[in-house]
């Protein structure tokens, strides 16, 4: 009795969510834009059962044909009538504010860096699953490492978790990334990590690869998070130790993204939350933040404005700050393969039509845009209380994987190949002159 009381609140708690979220976003967004894009030789699409409404954009290569046969294989891209579909924001809000259905066992190892600041790298130690254990080690060789980044507000969402957990049953090592000050991240110095600024990343990942010298490494960003991601890539290029990287639902432009602002509640709740983690803080911050006028602020793009272009000894204009910071300054350097899974009807990243640098997953070989008309940010739930794209992640990663290795194996081939070759013309020539001068034998004898 106590079981179906209990049900029954839940399902009131639930269809009330679902009515306060209509209210307060209104209607989601129409997948327009991008949705609409032509047919043509950079738009990979497949149409049917197995592929959905799902497309992969970008520019036509051996490496995208073969991701595309990859992820036609996911249960994720199949069609199908389930209860989030057309509620975006509905699943953006249960992924941020739900806490996780199971907690992983961490392990805190703080990072000092050079300029004598700490970040923090939480590795995922269990639960440990069975039965895909060897899916990564498969494709990889050797257990490869997951650099987690969460937003950029540092929220550890039940969607990091989650995308953790799968990871560990699935062969990899987990860690997360902690920027100075988030998630109980001692703050050691005066300096806090700006938006786009991918200093203290490039430490930590050094450290890991100095550490896991064996070890693939893999980095998967959610949200806003992914704009200190396509920093690191653009600013490190082929140096970023990286074997392949992936964004859930990024947000590109960011500037302009904090400028236009996103839906109150989700913005409301990582302001608290950064607001409440800088709290511990206050009395060192105010050395060089004016913290009243930071914890009066309204909006995500006041707290940013405040924190880092306001200070109080080297203040810098607001667009000068994001010369410095966009996430997509640098993309034409990056040199690992990206993929980007995004949502038409995303409420917090906006309209695809003016939020998706088309241009970029048209021209560069490296990045690679799976759209969906439906998902929410961060969202992608399906039958269930999990994302699909968190098990789409993972399955690029290892298609990623396996294709550079069959490149790899084909090269040896063909250099094997050419070695006999040549083997084989230098015997012949050999032979050949012998006979041109068996006379110096026959003088000889």
């Amino acid at each position: 009795m106590l079981a179906l009381g209990s049900l029954a609140a839940w399902a009131l708690a639930l269809a009330l969510l679902c009515l306060l979220a209509r209210e307060l976003w209104g209607p989601g967004r129409e997948p327009t834009g991008a949705g609409e894009e032509e047919d043509g030789d950079d738009v990979i699409r497949e149409e049917g059962p197995g592929a959905g409404h799902c497309r992969l954009i970008c520019k036509p290569s051996a490496l995208a044909q073969s991701l595309l046969r990859s992820l036609q294989r996911g249960a994720a891209l199949q069609s199908g009538r389930w209860l989030w579909r057309t509620w975006p924001q509905l699943q953006t809000m249960f992924q941020l504010l739900f806490p996780a259905a199971h907690q992983p066992e961490l392990a805190r190892e703080l990072l000092q860096l050079a300029d004598g600041g700490l970040v923090a790298l939480d590795w995922v130690l269990g639960p440990r699953g069975a039965g895909k254990r060897s899916r990564a080690t498969t494709a990889f060789g050797i257990a490869p490492v997951l650099l987690v980044l969460p937003n950029a507000s540092g929220k550890v969402t039940r969607g990091v978790l989650h995308l953790c957990l799968l990871a560990l049953e699935q062969g990899y090592k987990p860690v997360i990334f902690n920027r100075r000050g988030h998630n109980g991240s001692p703050l050691a110095s005066l300096k806090l990590q700006a938006f786009g600024d991918p200093g203290d990343l490039k430490e930590a990942v050094t450290y890991i690869h100095v550490r896991q010298p064996g070890s693939s490494l893999c980095a998967v960003s959610e949200g806003s998070g992914s704009g200190l991601l396509l920093s690191y890539l653009g600013e490190c290029g082929s140096s970023s130790y990286l074997a392949a990287a992936a964004c859930i639902s990024p947000v590109f432009r960011c500037q302009e993204w904090l400028e236009t602002g996103c839906p109150w509640l989700y913005e409301w709740s990582l302001l608290l939350h950064q607001k409440r983690g800088l709290s511990r803080y206050a009395t060192a911050l105010a050395e060089a933040v004016e913290m009243g006028r930071l914890f009066r602020s309204r909006s995500l793009r006041e707290f940013e404005e405040t924190l880092f272009c306001q200070t109080k000894k080297h203040p810098v204009t607001w667009d000068a700050y994001w010369d410095r910071n966009e996430p997509l300054r640098d993309a034409d350097e990056a040199a690992v393969p990206v993929l980007c899974i995004c949502s038409a009807d995303d409420p917090v990243r906006g309209p695809p039509a003016s939020t998706l640098p088309m241009e970029l997953f048209h021209s560069s070989p490296y990045f690679f845009l799976l759209l969906t008309p439906h998902g929410g940010h961060c969202g992608f739930l399906k039958e269930g209380p999990c994302s699909w794209s968190h098990g789409m992640t993972l399955e690029y990663f290892m298609a990623v994987a396996e294709f550079f290795r069959a490149e790899e194996r084909l090269k040896g081939l063909h250099r094997c190949r050419r070695s006999v070759l040549q083997k084989r013309e230098a015997s012949s020539a050999a032979c050949h002159l012998q006979e041109i001068f068996s006379w110096q034998r026959s003088y000889t004898r």
